[in-house]
């Protein structure tokens, strides 16, 4: 047994390795995709392109405009006095905020009533423009706080106080906020993913395809040591990959690994019996390469999609909801995030590999069962 799973091993890392430009996009390309990906993928909101239309011009007015430049949240790349141009900017994409201050705005604050403030947004990307409002409401508030401060200190002399609630915060797991820490986890996931689910998914339909599963019929060897030797190099591979963009992910984002790398691994096993059952399970249903890729791909982004890398599960329709119970990614994405960033053990974390084994083990049986040793 041992001497005929050795041969499918060789013959197997022969054939994926032999090619210079197939061990590039096995063990090179990752890395240059966690970086593009590291750096695409976020959802910080700084440094918002805002056009400023004062039509007052007063000291209030400049004043507020300062206080929106100096937050660091938004840069005022031009003063409009037009509507038209106002229009221009955002028709364009050029900005994507214009604050507007009517004329008396400076004059209704010194008056004690409530000033008008407009703040249009390009409401295209949703989730931008409701992160630029939220900050633009913290800025008005703390300047209304301060006007009304001066207002009472005028009113009842300097030594007048006024209480309030002083809210402090503390973010654990994510000190700062970053949402590269966040998704540069779920990257390495999704990588893994795609690079073991390809190559397994053309590793049966390609022996059919260059003539060589007739001579895999008359050998000896069993279905499940054929099977073994097309898997094993795989997750070795899987492995490989796991491990140079996890460095990549630490020491070239910074994003902190506070758990235990072995107890990643393990995961990555679990998650790699399912991801290599599945595409063990269209190579053996496909006829053709080409065939075989489409099917992995058509499979691929609807797991990504539903497995909570961008979009929270909780916000999908209940329906939706239950259908990723049976995705795997969704449980690796749980346990390679609660390691990076919470530092949790199998203590918190065995029902995602609980659901990983089961998942893992029923594809990957189903995968074998498909396979028969004939044309």
């Amino acid at each position: 047994m041992f001497e005929r799973l050795k041969s499918m091993l060789i013959k197997e890392f022969i054939q994926v390795l032999r090619d210079p430009k197939m061990r590039f996009i096995i063990f090179i390309i990752p890395v240059f995709q966690t970086v593009v990906f590291g750096y695409a993928v976020n959802t910080d909101v700084q440094n918002v392109n805002t056009a400023v239309y004062d039509l007052d011009n007063s000291p209030e007015s400049r004043e507020l405009t300062a206080r929106f430049a100096g937050s660091g949240y938004f840069r005022i790349v031009e003063h409009v006095y037009r509507d038209t141009r106002m229009e221009e900017l955002i028709d364009h994409g050029k900005v994507k905020a214009v604050l507007r201050m009517n004329r008396g705005f400076g004059a209704e604050l010194r008056a004690g009533r409530a000033a008008p403030l407009q703040l249009l947004l390009d409401g295209t990307d949703s989730n931008t423009a409701g992160i630029v409002l939220n900050y633009a409401g913290k800025i008005t508030a703390l300047y209304n706080d301060q006007i009304r401060l001066e207002q009472a200190a005028r009113e009842f002399g300097p030594a007048f106080r006024v209480g309030g609630v002083a809210m402090e915060s503390r973010a654990w797991f994510n000190e700062n906020l970053e949402s590269r820490n966040f998704y540069v986890p779920a990257v390495i996931a999704n990588i893994v993913f795609i690079i073991t689910m390809l190559l397994s998914s053309m590793a049966v339909v390609r022996e059919k395809e260059i003539g060589t599963m007739e001579q895999i019929i008359v050998t000896p060897i069993r279905r499940s040591e054929f099977i073994l030797g097309k898997t094993v190099p795989f997750i070795l591979i899987g492995f490989i990959d796991v491990a140079i963009i996890t460095l990549v992910a630490a020491f070239w984002f910074d994003v902190p690994i506070r758990g235990s790398v072995p107890l990643l691994f393990g995961a990555t096993a679990l998650f790699l019996m399912s991801s290599l059952g599945f595409g063990l399970l269209i190579s053996t249903i496909s006829r053709t390469q080409q065939q075989a890729m489409m099917s992995a791909f058509f499979f691929i982004f609807p797991a990504m999609l539903l497995s909570g890398f961008a979009f929270p599960i909780e916000n999908m329709p209940e329906t939706v909801q239950w259908l990723t119970f049976l995705n795997p990614l969704r449980y690796y994405l749980v346990i390679i995030r609660g390691i990076f960033l919470k530092g949790v053990g199998i203590g918190i974390l065995w029902h995602q590999f609980l659901a990983l084994f089961v998942l893992g083990t029923v594809i990957l049986q189903f995968a074998v069962s498909r396979f028969r040793k004939n044309l």
